[in-house]
This record gives C-alpha cells, structure tokens and sequence, in this order.
C-alpha cells in the first residue's frame, strides 16, 4: 500500500476506483465496504483509492466535545494495509479545508488530483462545507464530471448497524468481546514502556506500564483486563490494569499489563497491548495484602478463559 499524507505527490497514471471516510476503527463495517471497493477496482483494473482525513473532522470542529479515537493515526494505517488497498490518501483536515464547498471538493480533489471514475460511497455520506454534499449531488456531479457513484446501504450485525460510535460506548463500559465482535480484531493499545512505581515488582506482580502519547486515543473503562502482546517473536498473555491504582492512593491514570511466563527489560521499548476479556471493575483494597490475594485470583481466572480460548 502506498500512503499520502497530502496530494503533492499523489500520481494516478490513470482512473481510480475511490471510497471516502474517516475509517476509525477499520471495523467490520469498513472491512466491508473496503472489499467492495477492490472487487470493484479489479473487475475495471483500475488502481484502488482510499481517501481519509486526518486529524478526525470532530476533533477540529467540536473541539468542547473532546471526541477520542479508536485508533491512532499510525494503527489506522497498519489496519488498512492489511486490507489490500492499493492507495491511502490522508488529507489534513482544519478549518481551512472544512470550509471548502461540495464542487469545490468534487472538482479539485476527486476529479482533477485523484482522477475519479467510480465513487464507493456509504448511505449517509455528507461532505463538503457544512456537510452540504450529499448522495443525490454527487450524482449530479458524476454526471458532470464524467464519473459513477454507487451508494453502500447500512451493514448490519445481529440487526444493529455497526458504527464507530457503538464501537466507543462497548469500551467506555468494558464490554470488550462486543467491541472486538464488531471491530474484527482485539482492541489494541500502542505505546512505550515507562518506569512505574515498582509496586508490582515488589509484591511479585512486575508490570510493564505503558505510556500513549496520542491523548486522542480512548482507553476503555477502567479496571482488569485479560490481554497479550507480541514480544520476542511470540505472543505473551497477561492481564493489564487500566486505573488509578486506589489501594495507593494513585492520582493518575496507569495502563499496566503483567505478563505471564516472561521476563525481559521492556523499558523503552515500543509494544502494542490486544485486549481480550474483561475481568473485573478497578476497586480499593484494604491493604496491598489483599491486592495481592485478588491478583492471584484473577491471574487463576485469567489463565483458565487462555486454555479455553486456545482449545477453540
């Protein structure tokens, strides 16, 4: 996959078959409309376009709703990688482009920089200025401009329409094996390990506390997670901790995975944390004692849900 940040360099050497969006998440949904995309694209041998935005219009526009991303940037583009698409266009957005209008949009970028024959769009498309453009003016469009649109109708999983937004408020209450239903993969977080403050170390419990510097980035709700990471050429199970360390009084937000059967210096090292299952609400203890004593309940319980995944 070749990646524009911006389209100075961006050559078509010929009509391209596009869809558009802001794909956060790359969800099941996307995944869906991303293969219609390349049939399409193969079917009229022409080269696939996936034009997105960065950073999320909401985040320059709704600044007071402090919206949070199901990826970063850099996850965004790993995920659409691995879909097959040929072209990834990140356009930067700012108030500058949200104020550019509908055939603005259509004549400078789709026909004339990105050379357009078919457009993929999804059943509540809108762009443009104010959102002003929608399915039936792009029609019209296309019939100026020499260019088909096709329209994608909802997608749906057990009869609830899949979105970005569903996908959120699933993390934001722990339910993560529905988050990850709908995603198609684990949800990840990306990171660099930190020094902590030890106090898993010192009770047997070592943890790698990751740092993400993209403070767009959700993190789901707080509490006990069943996870893994790719280490050392393998994948490594632990359970991450994502809270405020109560039983300590801790003031900040901490993400910390124990990992089972390993031991290396993670320190400053880059790695991605895959969640898997919710095991618990984060909760205060009467003493470390019995922080420990929930540990090893939930490291017993952990690795009973890993044998009966891996048995599947």
């Amino acid at each position: 996959m070749k990646t524009f940040h911006g389209l100075e360099h961006f050559n078509t050497q010929g009509k391209t078959i596009i869809t558009i969006g802001t794909f956060d998440g790359v969800h099941i949904g996307h995944q869906k409309v991303i293969k219609k995309l390349l049939k399409s694209a193969a079917k009229k041998d022409r080269p696939s376009v996936l034009l997105s935005f960065f950073p999320h219009p909401r985040m320059v526009l709704q600044k007071e709703r402090g919206i949070k991303l199901l990826n970063t940037i850099e996850e965004r583009e790993e995920l659409l990688a691995k879909t097959g698409i040929e072209n990834l266009v990140i356009l930067p957005f700012n108030r500058e482009f949200s104020r550019l209008t509908a055939l603005d949009f259509v004549r400078e970028i789709l026909v004339n920089t990105l050379d357009v024959s078919r457009l993929l769009i999804g059943y509540d498309h809108q762009f443009g200025k104010n959102r002003e453009g929608n399915f039936e003016q792009l029609t019209e469009y296309g019939h100026t401009y020499g260019f088909k649109v096709d329209k994608i109708a909802a997608l749906d999983i057990d009869s609830i329409s899949i979105s970005s937004t569903k996908i959120r408020k699933a993390l934001e209450t722990g339910n993560i094996q529905t988050a990850n239903t709908y995603l198609g993969y684990e949800y990840m977080l990306s990171g660099t390990v930190v020094k902590g403050h030890n106090l898993g170390e010192k009770i047997g419990y070592p943890t790698a506390n990751l740092h993400i510097k993209e403070d767009y980035k959700l993190i789901p709700k707080t509490g006990a997670y069943i996870s893994k990471s790719f280490l050392n050429g393998q994948w490594v199970y632990g359970m991450t901790n994502i809270g405020y360390r109560p039983t300590v009084d801790g003031k900040s937000q901490t993400i910390e995975t124990h990992f089972f059967n390993f031991d290396d210096n993670l320190y400053g090292r880059e790695i991605r944390i895959h969640l898997i299952d919710y095991l618990r609400d984060e909760q205060k203890f009467e003493s470390v004692e019995h922080l420990k004593k929930q540990l090893l309940d939930d490291k017993k319980t952990a690795l009973e849900m890993i044998t009966s995944i891996s048995n599947k």
